[in-house]
């Protein structure tokens, strides 16, 4: 069927699926949803280091149009202005799910993707050779690895044997879309129980809502009574909800799989990894998987590269994504107004009118201070390359726009053919180039200038 099978068409699946076709490898998508349509809790949109992520495949503008950019780098109730950071996108883009998932199914169908809905991927046995992916309707497929990427229920993940650690729920929210009766409050709202808000969609109709239970609810499907008791608890009336497109609970349960690979089989996305939304770190989470993991998997697949590559996906994005889980946990605990958490908010918001406090956490957030380690060095290694406006024989050009491939660019800042690439050509694309500007990197500031820079398809310095 395919070289690598994708369980889940969700934006890692799909981001995953379009780091692999540009690479020359044939990637399949198997998605239980019967259609594109998009039901139940879902993401609003995603921070600067996912929108450099998606401008470092060009398709970022497509983004752009539909979204928002705002500022909403927020901990707790503190905002945390990103308006200085040294990125072209140093915003937030509040687009809902839907929009995301649709502007992806396009570019992975425009790249020949095979997107395979109504099915599931329900187990596998594998070899040394491969996998035998076993399908929802009887039948089984070969592929050499199979890719995890179906939400944090994830059935490949439990096949595979891979324990999911962590902490469980102490809150739940309620999040649907529904109509009302009566007028409802705008914007959103805090209190000792946690927090809630109501919002009017596209439509003029129908009204998203989230609201906070005063009790953690139970693991079955919400109903619309459940509704409208936890809005009468918050705000005294139900605003007489009906009509309901979809109900879904969320909480506050975290976890990581202990391992992102096991053989032939590896993990991404909320498979690997479910969290609170306190944060809105997600998506963003998902696509920074599927872009480390997409390159490697494809040099593994196509004989480039050992297998042992795929352990280094294991080793970055898993502290990577560790980090990531604990701050969404201190952001959960400090979405309430207790007077205990009041007191901890004043005191963290007071710390956050420290300049160096301010950058590091929303760096965090942002995604934009990631770092893989690759060991001493310059600054640079293991952090993602900035988009320099750089000079080369022919034109300017910017430093994303040579990685619209997903191929790694040897970037010769020095003089033109003292670096010689010699049996890497067929993997590497050198550049000649000049730049005179200065290197600033997000939280760290300036760094000296490199004479070469080696970028991986990621987009961070090898």
């Amino acid at each position: 069927m395919a070289d690598v099978i994708i369980a889940g068409g969700g934006p890692t699946g799909m981001m995953l699926a379009g780091e692999l076709a540009l690479a020359g490898v044939d990637a399949a998508i198997i998605e239980r949803r019967p259609t594109s349509e998009l039901v139940r809790s879902r993401a609003g949109g995603f921070h600067s280091r996912t929108i450099e992520i998606l401008d470092q495949r060009g398709i970022a503008d497509r983004f752009l149009a539909e979204g928002q950019p705002v500022q909403a780098a927020f901990f707790g109730t503190t905002m945390l202005d990103m308006s200085d950071f040294p990125t072209r996108h140093p915003y937030t883009l509040g687009l809902w799910q839907n929009h995301i998932e649709r502007i992806l199914a396009g570019w992975i169908e425009e790249l020949g993707v095979p997107f395979h809905r109504g099915m599931e991927v329900i187990g596998f046995a594998q070899n040394d050779d491969g996998v035998d992916v076993h399908l929802s309707y009887g039948k089984s497929v070969r592929a050499k690895y199979l890719v995890g990427a179906d939400g944090g229920r994830s059935t490949v993940r439990k096949a595979a044997g891979i324990e999911f650690p962590g902490w469980d729920a102490t809150r739940s929210s309620l999040i649907a879309e529904v109509e009302v009766i009566a007028e409802t409050p705008s914007g959103m709202r805090i209190d000792e129980v946690g927090v809630h808000g109501l919002h009017l969609m596209e439509d003029g109709r129908t009204t998203r809502v989230v609201v906070t239970e005063k009790h953690l609810g139970p693991a079955t499907e919400p109903t619309l009574s459940d509704l409208a008791k936890a809005l009468t608890d918050i705000y005294g009336t139900d605003f007489g909800v009906h009509s309901p497109t979809w109900i879904s609970r969320f909480t506050d349960a975290t976890r990581q799989a202990a391992a992102y690979r096991s053989g032939r089989v590896l993990l991404a996305g909320d498979a690997a990894h479910i969290h609170s939304p306190s944060g809105g770190q997600g998506i963003g989470l998902g696509i920074q998987d599927a872009v480390n993991l997409g390159w490697k998997l494809a040099q593994v697949v196509k004989g480039i590269a050992p297998a042992a590559l795929l352990d280094t996906y294991n080793a970055e994005r898993h502290p990577a994504g560790a980090r990531a889980l604990k701050h969404t946990m201190a952001q959960a605990l400090m979405q309430k107004t207790d007077p205990r958490v009041g007191a901890l908010a004043d005191t963290v918001a007071d710390l956050l009118t420290i300049d160096e406090a301010r950058k590091r956490l929303a760096g965090l957030i942002s995604g934009l201070d990631v770092h893989y380690n690759l060991g001493d060095g310059h600054p640079l290694l293991g952090r993602r390359m900035p988009d320099l406006d750089v000079v080369t024989a022919e034109d300017p050009v910017r430093v994303f726009t040579l990685l619209h491939d997903a191929r790694a660019v040897l970037l010769n800042l020095g003089e033109p053919g003292s670096i010689d690439v010699g049996p890497w050509t067929d993997r590497v694309q050198l550049v000649n180039a000049k730049y005179d500007g200065e290197w600033n990197l997000p939280v760290i500031g300036s760094v000296s200038a490199p004479t070469g820079v080696l970028i991986r398809p990621d987009g961070h310095v090898a």
